[in-house]
C-alpha cells in the first residue's frame, strides 16, 4: 500500500477515525509522518485523536491571513482589534516617576517602572478561569543602549558612571503587574497593586539544588555559594501547575568582561562567550562583579533557570540548577506518567543542545499550590541531552532519537563517563554545554521556544537559523541555513519521560519567490508566497492546539527575504500543517512573548526592540542618537520621543476566540 496524504483522507469524522485504526494496524511510523499527522496520533499515543479535535472537522484557522509589509505598526487581520497595554518605563507604583522622551531617567526611576525589551510573559489569572482580571508577568531581556541612554553619554562626554550601570541593571529582569479588562474591550495596568513587583539584576536569589554551595559558585557577596545576586538576559518563560512562572537567563555572557588588560577566561568561560575584554554593556566598569578577573566565579550563578512565586511579592526567586546552565531560551513543561515533571528547554546558540529535565519527585494534584509549591519539585532530577538519528531513508528529515542522561556514569564519546571529567554533579551542571559535547548531543540549528500540544504530548521546538552551519544532517538539512525550521518529536509510548522518541521536520521555513521550487530554500511545501517566513522563534499552543510561531529574523525585505516584510506572527494548524499569517510587527521589530487568558478571547504579545538600530531596510544616514524616531515611531507616534518595547493585547471584534 501506498502511503495516504492528507488530502486523500475523507472530511467525514467517522472515517477520519476508521483510517486513524487502519494506519495504526497497517502504517509504519514513517509513512504517518509523512502523511502530515492526517492520521492524529494512532500508534504514538494510544489513541486517536476525537472527530471534535480534528481540524477537519472543526478548522482550526478562521481569520483572513494578513499580508506581508515592512510599515511601523502593528497589523492584525480584518475582525481583530489591539491596544498597547505597557510600554518599557510605564509606572507599576503608586510612586512611580513618569517617563521620560529624553532618556534622562536615573536608576531609582528605571527600578519602579516595568523594564526594556518585553519577552517571554504568562498571564496568570487571579481566580480560576478568570479573564478579565489577573497578573501579567513578564520578562526583560536587555536594552538597546542607543535609546535608553542619552545622547552625551553614548557618546562619551558625560562620563560612564554607576548610576548609569545600575539603570541598565535596573531594566532587566522580571515584572509583575496586575492587570484588568476595561469595558471598551482594552486592558490596563493596575498601577501600585498590592502584586506588583520588579525583580532585576540585584535582586536577592537562592541557589538550589546540585549547585548550591558548590565551590564554583562561592564569590565575595556570597562565600557560601547558596545565594545569587539577580537575573539577566531573561528571554522565554514557562509555568508550572503550581502557579509559578520559570525565567530563563540566555545570553548572560554579554554581560561579563574584564579592565584588567588580560584575557585569563577559563575555558568554561570561552565554552559559554565570555568577552576577552571588554562586554556589551560595560557594567564591569562600575560593577566588580561582573569583572571576571576580580570574580571568577560570578559568570557561574548566571544561565539559570529561576522559578518566582507571582502570588508571593515578599518571595525570594529560586535559581533551580538541575536544570542546567546554558543559554536558557524558554521552558515547557510536561507531566509524565507518573506526575514527574519534565521540562524542555532549548540552549539559544548555533550547534548547541535540546535538553529535558525529569524531576526526582511527583506532581500531586490532589494538593493545593501551596503545598506542591512547598515540595520545590524542581530542585532535583536527571538532566537529558537530546541525540537526534536518521531514520532508514537518509535525507528524509525524519527519523528517531534519544535522550543521554547527563550523569556522571554516562559514557562519554571520546572513552570512559561524564565522571573521568566532573567529580561531582555540581561540576557537571555549571558546564552543561561541556557535557552534552562529550556526550556525544546532536548540534542543532539554534534551539529556541518549546512548545508542548496540549491534546497528544507532541512536542515542537524552533530551530531558528544558523549561517555558520557547514555540515548537514536529516533534522538540520541545510548548509548555511538562513530560514530555520521547527523540528517536532513524540516520545515513546506517549510518556514525556521517556529516553526515546520518533520525530520529523514540521516545516522548513523558506521563500519560494526567491528560490526554485523544491530546493530547500524554498521551503516546505506548507510554505508558499502568502505565508512565507525567516528565524522562527516564539512558540506557544492554544488550549485548542493552534501553534501560535513568531519570528525574529531579516526583514530587509531584500534578497533572500524578499517579500517578507517586517517580523511577524503565524498560526498553524498541526493536523493539516496550514500556515497563515496572523500578525505583522512595525518596523525593525522582533515579535515575543505570548499569552492566552483562559477563555482565548485575548492574546497578549510583545514587540521587542522597534526601530533596533543596523540592518534597517531604508538605513538612514542619522544615529537613533542623532534623531531617534528615524528608525521606528511605534507605539507612541513619536510623542514618546524615542520607540519603546511594549505588550500588545489582541481580541476578535464579536468576542470570539483569538484565532478562530
Amino acid at each position: 500500500m501506498k502511503a495516504i496524504d492528507a488530502d486523500d483522507v475523507s472530511s467525514n469524522p467517522s472515517t477520519n477515525l476508521h483510517l486513524n485504526q487502519v494506519a495504526a494496524m497497517v502504517y509504519s511510523r514513517r509513512d504517518v509522518l509523512k502523511a502530515g499527522l492526517a492520521f492524529g496520533a494512532v500508534g504514538f499515543f494510544g489513541a486517536g485523536l476525537s472527530a471534535c479535535d480534528r481540524s477537519d472537522a472543526y478548522p482550526l484557522l478562521g481569520f483572513k491571513s494578513v499580508a506581508a509589509n515592512s510599515g511601523d505598526d502593528v497589523v492584525v487581520p480584518e475582525g481583530y482589534r489591539h491596544t498597547v497595554l505597557c510600554r518599557w518605563g510605564d509606572p507599576l507604583f503608586a510612586d512611580s516617576p513618569a517617563w521620560k522622551g529624553d532618556a534622562s531617567e536615573n536608576a531609582a526611576a528605571q527600578a519602579l517602572q516595568f523594564g526594556d525589551n518585553n519577552d517571554g510573559m504568562r498571564f496568570f489569572p487571579l481566580g480560576a478561569g478568570n479573564s478579565r482580571e489577573g497578573l501579567l508577568v513578564m520578562n526583560h531581556e536587555y536594552i538597546n543602549p542607543e535609546y535608553f541612554f542619552t545622547p552625551d553619554v553614548q557618546s562619551g562626554d558625560t562620563p560612564w558612571s554607576q548610576d548609569h550601570v545600575r539603570k541598565s541593571q535596573h531594566a532587566h529582569g522580571v515584572s509583575v503587574a496586575q492587570v484588568q479588562r476595561q469595558a471598551d474591550g482594552s486592558w490596563q495596568v493596575v498601577v501600585g497593586a498590592p502584586y506588583n513587583r520588579r525583580i532585576h539584576a540585584n535582586t536577592p536569589m537562592e541557589l538550589t539544588g546540585p549547585v548550591r554551595g558548590h565551590e564554583q559558585v562561592r564569590t565575595t557577596a556570597s562565600p557560601a555559594g547558596e545565594s545569587s545576586l539577580g537575573t539577566i538576559n531573561n528571554c522565554g518563560n514557562g509555568y508550572t501547575p503550581w502557579g509559578t512562572y520559570l525565567t530563563c537567563e540566555e545570553n548572560f555572557n554579554n554581560y561579563f568582561g574584564t579592565t584588567s588588560g588580560e584575557d585569563i577566561r577559563s575555558p568554561l568561560m570561552r565554552r559559554y562567550g565570555v568577552s576577552a575584554a571588554a562586554s556589551e554593556y560595560r557594567w564591569e566598569e562600575r560593577d566588580d562583579r561582573f569583572d571576571y578577573a576580580k570574580e571568577a566565579n560570578e559568570s557561574n550563578r548566571f544561565g539559570w533557570i529561576v522559578e518566582i512565586d507571582p502570588f508571593e511579592p515578599s518571595s525570594t526567586p529560586k535559581k533551580r540548577t538541575a536544570m542546567g546552565r546554558f543559554k536558557h531560551e524558554n521552558a515547557a513543561l510536561r507531566l509524565a506518567a507518573d506526575r514527574r515533571v519534565v521540562v524542555y528547554m532549548g540552549d539559544d546558540q548555533a550547534d548547541d543542545y535540546l535538553y529535558k529535565f525529569v524531576s526526582d519527585a511527583t506532581y500531586d494534584p490532589a494538593l493545593g499550590d501551596a503545598e506542591n509549591k512547598a515540595r520545590n519539585l524542581l530542585e532535583n532530577g536527571t538532566l537529558y541531552v537530546a541525540k537526534f538519528g536518521a531514520g532508514a531513508v537518509s535525507g528524509d528529515m525524519m527519523g528517531d532519537g534519544q535522550w543521554i542522561p547527563l550523569r556522571l556514569d554516562t559514557p562519554a564519546v571520546a572513552g570512559g563517563t561524564l565522571g573521568d571529567l566532573y567529580p561531582d554533579m555540581g561540576a557537571l551542571l555549571i558546564a552543561t554545554r561541556l557535557a552534552a559535547d562529550a556526550a556525544g548531543a546532536t548540534k542543532m540549528d539554534r534551539p529556541e521556544w518549546v512548545a508542548v500540544h496540549p491534546k497528544t504530548g507532541e512536542v515542537y521546538c524552533t530551530l531558528t537559523n544558523n549561517s555558520g552551519r557547514s555540515t548537514t544532517d536529516d533534522v538540520n538539512p541545510r548548509q548555511k541555513n538562513v530560514y530555520g525550521q521547527i523540528v517536532r518529536w513524540r516520545e515513546a509510548g506517549g510518556d514525556a519521560a521517556a529516553t526515546s522518541f520518533e520525530w520529523d521536520l514540521f516545516v522548513l521555513a523558506g521563500n519560494p519567490a526567491a528560490h526554485d521550487a523544491g530546493t530547500l530554500e524554498a521551503g516546505s511545501s506548507n510554505v508558499n508566497a502568502d505565508n512565507m517566513f525567516n528565524s522562527p522563534d516564539g512558540l506557544s499552543f492554544d488550549a485548542d492546539g493552534r501553534l501560535w510561531i513568531e519570528t525574529d529574523g531579516k526583514y530587509s525585505n531584500t534578497g533572500d527575504f524578499a517579500g517578507m516584510g517586517n517580523n511577524q506572527m503565524l498560526v498553524a494548524d498541526p493536523h493539516s500543517k496550514e500556515i497563515r499569517r496572523f500578525m505583522v510587527g512595525p518596523s525593525a521589530c522582533e515579535i515575543t512573548g505570548i499569552s492566552f487568558t483562559p477563555d482565548q478571547r485575548c492574546v497578549f504579545v510583545n514587540i521587542q526592540h522597534p526601530g533596533e538600530y543596523g540592518g534597517h531596510p531604508n538605513q538612514p544616514e542619522t544615529t537613533p542618537q542623532q534623531d531617534p524616531l528615524a528608525f521606528s515611531r511605534w507605539p507612541d507616534n513619536g510623542a514618546g520621543g524615542r520607540p519603546r518595547p511594549a505588550t500588545v493585547v489582541i481580541w476578535k471584534a464579536d468576542g470570539g476566540k483569538v484565532g478562530t
